[in-house]
């Protein structure tokens, strides 16, 4: 072979050789940004914010107690930032067991402050909080989703949706829907069983929080699920209007439930003792006939995946220990 012949081949190796190379730079290069973007989503909050967020979240926060058991639902607790307080008390929680995989506690209103301590890569927050400061939050450069003040099971969902989309588990917020309907179609067996006579009696919620259980609260759905009547929605009362006891004393419902933290010394307690020692309320039906009912607190204001065993805890005052249930009941889809 011919020294030319030679140098035509090595050249011909040579150029091979270099678009060979610069074929995979370009493939390299051109997929890195796609490989970057596999990691980041976006999500639409209730506000009809368009959130990005750049990888599964792994240091999430939200603002409420409620709010954290629902997320409980749907990540490990280690991938929580912290816990809110009110949970983060075991004595009157029904996940007491969190508070070991979870070491930081936030405050029930925690300042901008108190949120960007924590490096939060996910902050979730309800509708009624200032704008001003999901604005700060997000000036921090902190993905902030914007959730609904839950007053339905369908709410509870959307909730849920959201949540599960926000941190990359679409299949979970799916899989705790579906626990959620499971377990509400056991209740409702249950309820189909249940003597005629003693359904659709009137309820009266008795709250701390006097604007709460008209129309349009949590409340209506547990009456709903249990085939009862919500005595404030009845009467008129909306949720944010307080019920005078004149006005319930009108009303006259077949019970008074008065939620109780199952502490004597709470001021959940204290104040229902007001009314059940109040000579003007004596005459009334559900205190002559005694049916009075303390519903665990912790239930009776679930808005998460859990407000089901608030109807459940319901159904146990209303029709009898068939419906009986323990203090740490917890709907997850994280196995």
């Amino acid at each position: 072979m011919s020294r030319w012949l030679r140098l035509d081949l090595d050249c011909l190796r040579a150029v091979g050789l270099f678009c060979i190379f610069m074929l995979l730079f370009a493939v390299a290069g051109c997929d890195t940004p796609e490989r970057q973007d596999k990691t980041s989503y976006s999500v639409t909050d209730a506000e009809g914010t368009d959130v990005p967020i750049l990888h599964k979240p792994q240091r999430i926060l939200t603002i409420g107690a409620s709010s954290d058991e629902m997320m409980l639902g749907l990540v490990e607790p280690e991938r929580m930032a912290a816990i809110n307080v009110s949970l983060a008390n075991t004595e009157d929680s029904n996940i007491p067991w969190v508070r070991e995989r979870i070491l930081n506690i936030i405050s029930r209103n925690p300042s901008v402050e108190e949120i960007a301590a924590l490096q939060p890569d996910l902050v979730a927050v309800p509708e009624w909080l200032p704008k001003e400061n999901v604005d700060a939050i997000r000036e921090l450069n902190i993905p902030v989703v914007v959730f609904k003040s839950a007053a339905t099971i369908g709410d509870i969902h959307e909730n849920i949706r959201l949540f599960a989309a926000a941190v990359g588990e679409p299949e979970r917020g799916e899989i705790l829907i579906e626990k959620m309907e499971e377990k509400l179609a056991q209740i409702r067996k249950k309820i189909a069983l249940v003597p005629e006579e003693k359904k659709y009696k009137s309820i009266a919620l008795i709250s701390i929080m006097p604007n709460y259980g008209g129309a349009g609260s949590t409340f209506d759905e547990l009456c709903r699920y249990t085939d009862s009547v919500n005595a404030k929605a009845a009467a008129g009362n909306h949720m944010g209007q307080e019920m005078t006891k004149e006005q319930l004393v009108a009303a006259n419902p077949d019970y008074l439930f008065f939620p109780s933290h199952e502490n004597e010394s709470s001021r959940e307690e204290n104040f229902g003792k007001q009314y059940l020692e109040d000579p003007s309320l004596a005459q009334m039906t559900a205190i002559q006939e005694r049916r009075i009912g303390h519903p665990w607190a912790r239930y009776t204001y679930n808005i998460s995946q859990d407000i089901v065993f608030g109807i459940q805890e319901t159904a146990w005052i209303l029709y009898g220990d068939e419906f009986q249930q323990s203090r740490q009941e917890f709907l997850t889809a994280v196995e």
